[in-house]
């Protein structure tokens, strides 16, 4: 059987049997766990292992341990006695029932003790859906938490934009001050500006519990647990209702492709053994564990973890972080992935694959409008197509070449000796069929020991140039100018999605630094400066302004490729075509060009929507929006019209009905 991924792709054609293999692999494993089960249905571990009430107010804990010999419940409702509370073994679980008058309360901490060959260890419940730190001696535990009445939602109809413009969120340092902010006042205080500033989607950073707050969320330890650092799990469900309520999408950036190595908060260890949950190799750059893909009961506790986020927290589907990582046994690292070989090769863990195809199946089973999204630096072919085509079944990839380039022209050409041609096939490559979500920077870019688009654009002048009231300053001029292009031309020559990181949008001036041993466990770096952009004599409302006009912009147009219609390395001059809009680019650093000759594809009159030089956007008012332009055929029998282009600007054309 052939694949339509390889028509789309005829390169592909000499690893037809690698495709159809990846198929068959996935319909196998998906027979060997799923019998007659439906896949949502096989996804309900949550609702069975873990604490439970009972309809006459008892408690049944139960957890899979196949390693274990023996293992209690302890907690301060039984004053932490080690042996009063036996697990009884049934096949590979262990179970305990509670009866009312010994049953701990909600708010009771709780910990498994698990016993193999005569020694025994503490954990916290693999399924624990509430872990809280002591703040006396930094201990996790796990805190029973089942409230007597379910949260009231009010997200019955809610709208969801097809194209999604992300704002990738960490709600932690989402305030100003230098402490950890709250589910509830970002809730209250930052999606008001998501909303106002026309992004339709947050993707939430740092949910999954992780005990070491720099990780930034990425090493998780208890995975069906909402960190408590933020607030309680309703307060996680009041900030995605009242953003459902908004009409904006919530994604969570869900962690799958690796774990903590800690015994005492994870699931390292839970049963006794290295290899419960786990692969035996740790990951060598992240010395983290690995999850054993290919065991059936890994499986079934990964989608189940899915599918409870979904459930129980409304979200609508998620960016799986480390992907590249997941598809390689070696994770991608110091690889160029430059033919296509490298992609079907022993290399490849097939186990992942199809557990990644299981997940995007689930998840679009349980909900039709869900969002998946990889972050795959890699580029594995079918990625984004449909199971049925030979795909993995993720809906987007991450443009994760987009911000590399642009670091990369920033740290080592001049502005003035980038090539067009590079930036416009750099911009608008991708697999066919086979959709993706631009973005310029994210988190990535933003953590101390990098920089910003805009700190690499001014640097030091960022402290002293940005007053209305200080004297022009070459340096500033630049950095606004080419900060609002380089969005611009992302923007526009990415079709699918766009994603950007909160504050990066007016240029927030300072770094991400987490507490650390290193910074005196300082919060100064960890938050967002909302204050500067709200600040009338400060210059990042010009940028934050802009933003808001691009991504108004981008809801009308259509999700249709860019045309190139014209470009001239020597005048450093690129313009393209869009749903009818043309937008001419020119990123000379002096020369403005007096009746350059702009082609369209129809006749009749334009003028200008807006340009990146507007006063309103910290411009010099060079383009006049008032002037209708009317087309006119060139030597060369071109149509189009001729306008003064300024230096460093853009400009976008539209057509008057």
């Amino acid at each position: 059987m052939s694949y339509k991924i390889i028509e789309r792709d005829p390169y592909l054609k000499p690893f037809e049997y690698d495709i159809q293999e990846r198929v068959e692999l996935y319909k196998n494993k998906r027979n060997e766990v799923l019998g007659n089960t439906g896949i949502t249905d096989f996804a309900n571990g949550y609702m069975y292992y873990g604490f439970h009430r009972e309809p006459d107010g008892s408690f049944i804990y139960r957890e899979w341990a196949p390693g274990a010999d023996e293992m209690h419940l302890t907690g301060d409702f039984n004053f932490w006695d080690r042996l009063s509370h036996p697990m009884t073994k049934v096949g590979d679980n262990f179970e305990i029932h509670i009866p009312v008058e010994q049953a701990p309360k909600n708010g009771s901490r709780v910990k498994a003790l698990v016993t193999k060959n005569g020694v025994t260890t503490e954990h916290i419940p693999a399924y624990a859906n509430y872990v809280e730190q002591d703040p006396n001696d930094y201990s996790w535990c796990a805190v029973i938490h089942i409230p007597e009445k379910p949260y009231e939602w009010h997200d019955q109809h809610y709208r969801l934009a097809k194209k999604p413009f992300i704002y990738e969120c960490h709600v932690g340092m989402s305030g100003e001050e230098p402490r950890i902010t709250q589910y509830t006042e970002f809730r209250d205080n930052v999606l008001p500006r998501v909303k106002e500033a026309g992004y339709n989607t947050i993707q939430l950073m740092a949910v999954m519990e992780h005990p070491y707050y720099g990780s930034f969320g990425y090493q998780v330890s208890n995975f069906f647990a909402p960190s408590s650092r933020f607030g309680m799990p309703e307060d996680l469900k009041s900030l995605i209702d009242t953003a459902h309520q908004m009409n904006i999408r919530v994604l969570l950036d869900v962690v799958h492709s690796h774990a903590i190595k800690n015994t005492a908060e994870g699931l390292n260890m839970f049963d006794g053994t290295d290899h419960q949950y786990f692969r035996k190799e740790d990951h060598p750059a992240w010395d983290t564990k690995l999850f054993d893909y290919g065991r059936p009961e890994v499986i079934h506790f990964l989608l189940s973890n899915l599918k409870y986020w979904m459930d129980e927290f409304h979200f609508d589907g998620f960016r799986f972080d480390g992907v590249t990582s997941m598809l390689y046994y070696d994770h991608g690292l110091g690889k160029a992935f430059t033919d296509y070989g490298t992609y079907f090769s022993p290399n490849t863990d097939k186990d992942a694959v199809t557990y990644l195809m299981l997940a995007n199946e689930l998840i679009h089973a349980v909900s039709k409008r869900a969002v998946t999204i990889a972050e795959d630096m890699s580029g594995m072919p079918g990625m984004c197509l449909p199971i049925k085509e030979g795909g993995i079944g993720f809906d987007y990839r991450l443009s994760m070449g987009v911000p590399d380039l642009w670091i990369k022209l920033l740290k080592e050409k001049k502005d003035e000796d980038w090539s067009m041609w590079q930036l416009f096939y750099e911009l608008t490559q991708h697999r066919p069929g086979e959709k993706t979500i631009s973005y310029c920077e994210s988190h990535d870019q933003a953590l101390v020991g990098d920089k910003t688009l805009i700190f690499w654009l001014c640097d030091a002048d960022m402290y002293t140039g940005m007053s209305i009231f200080n004297p022009p300053n070459m340096v500033i001029d630049r950095g606004l100018a080419l900060h609002k292009m380089i969005r611009l031309i992302t923007f526009l020559l990415g079709q699918d999605g766009y994603l950007n990181f909160m504050g990066n949008e007016f240029g927030h001036p300072e770094w991400i630094d987490f507490p650390r041993e290193g910074n005196g466990w300082s919060y100064h770096y960890c938050r967002r400066q909302w204050s500067l952009v709200d600040d009338r004599d400060l210059k990042y409302r010009y940028l934050n302004a802009f933003d808001k006009t691009m991504i108004h912009y981008g809801k009308h147009l259509k999700s249709e490729p860019a045309k190139n219609l014209w470009v001239n390395e020597g005048d450093h001059v690129l313009i393209i075509e869009r749903d009818g809009d043309i937008t001419a680019f020119n990123f000379d650093a002096t020369r403005s060009f007096e009746g350059y000759f702009v082609p369209t594809l129809e006749e009749g009159g334009y003028q200008a929507l807006f340009s990146t030089d507007d006063t309103e956007y910290a411009g010099f008012g060079r383009v006049d929006k008032k002037y209708v332009y009317y087309t006119e055929k060139a030597g060369d029998g071109r149509i189009g019209f001729k306008t003064y282009l300024p230096s460093r600007t853009a400009v976008v054309f539209r057509k008057k009905k």
